[in-house]
């Protein structure tokens, strides 16, 4: 692209990169990333307990914004679990945050649809949290950005109420992706908060550059918190049906990077498919693009799980062999 059509196309995408630029870190910046690895069979249990081991960002007099899972209202894996985000929502609260929202574009249902099936509604009456459909956003509600080396044509859009968000909480699911991501974990959950126009760009580049584009995303924001449910899992298919296996954990971090490759690693020690097997974790596209961008950790050996029971320790143990492997 010539300079005066990057310029034209990304004038907003610039001023968003230039605000959240200082959040991209350089390796040498990075030290270790905590991981919290519980193994748990309740949600709501595994949840807080997730949150006791780490040094959780506080949200106390933040608006928070939490981006679930809810791409389809398949059951969990395929989509979030209502429990997780009931806790979720209980622990901004009870941590002092001033404002809770759940923001969200599905596809390809629409997105009103999909939560309207989890009964979102309800349940944001029940514990009072407000409801963002990214789809009803209107022009001035997207941000543009084209950042340099993007493998995106002329850019992406991403709502504005992710790029301003006072505190974003990420909560996703533990899976393996169909249609070209290969696995669908914190990265890949950004794909939700882009434009549903972009969808025809994304899906056609599943055989180049679709695994480098989702990273690519995550420059225009970067979450405080994440959350992985696990207690369920899909080892082959995905994103809304597949292979199920029940690794019954919770993971939470605040490194996207770390996450993710813990949930590979995941993946490997439950017997995945050849996309997951055959390659090591951090040659995985998703996280080598991030890694190249400095989005977080830039190798295992700066992953530190944290555990506090024997059988959550028994099962990191395992995972830290595989992660060693690179």
């Amino acid at each position: 692209m010539k300079r005066r059509d990057f310029l034209r196309h990304s004038a907003a995408g610039a001023a968003a990169l230039s605000m959240l630029g200082r959040e991209l870190l350089s390796p040498a910046e990075v030290k270790k990333a905590k991981v919290a690895l519980v193994k748990s069979q309740d949600r709501i249990q595994g949840v807080q307990a997730a949150l006791k081991l780490l040094e959780v960002p506080s949200p106390r007099g933040k608006k928070v914004l939490i981006k679930p899972n809810f791409n389809t209202a398949d059951p969990t894996p395929g989509s979030t679990h209502n429990d997780t985000l009931r806790q979720l929502v209980v622990e901004m609260k009870s941590r002092g945050a001033s404002q809770v929202s759940i923001g969200e574009r599905s596809g390809p249902p629409k997105t009103r649809s999909v939560m309207e099936e989890k009964g979102i509604p309800g349940l944001a009456q029940e514990l009072g949290f407000d409801v963002i459909d990214f789809e009803d956003l209107p022009a001035d509600g997207w941000v543009h950005v084209n950042p340099p080396g993007s493998h995106w044509q002329n850019g992406f859009d991403v709502a504005r109420p992710v790029t301003e968000a006072e505190y974003l909480l990420w909560t996703c699911c533990l899976k393996t992706h169909a249609y070209g991501g290969i696995f669908s974990m914190s990265i890949k959950l950004a794909v939700g908060v882009t434009h549903k126009s972009l969808m025809r760009e994304l899906h056609g580049a599943r055989q180049t550059h679709m695994r480098r584009m989702i990273a690519e995303i995550h420059q225009a924001f970067r979450p405080q918190l994440i959350v992985m449910d696990g207690l369920e899992a899909f080892v082959d298919g995905g994103p809304s049906s597949g292979k199920r296996a029940t690794p019954g954990v919770i993971v939470a971090g605040t490194d996207r990077i770390a996450v993710d490759a813990v949930g590979v690693a995941i993946l490997k020690q439950l017997g995945s498919n050849d996309a997951i097997m055959s390659r090591k974790i951090f040659e995985q596209e998703q996280i080598q693009r991030a890694v190249e961008l400095g989005l977080g950790i830039g190798g295992p050996d700066q992953i530190e799980i944290v555990t506090a029971d024997a059988g959550s320790r028994s099962y990191s143990d395992e995972l830290k062999v595989i992660l060693a492997q690179g």
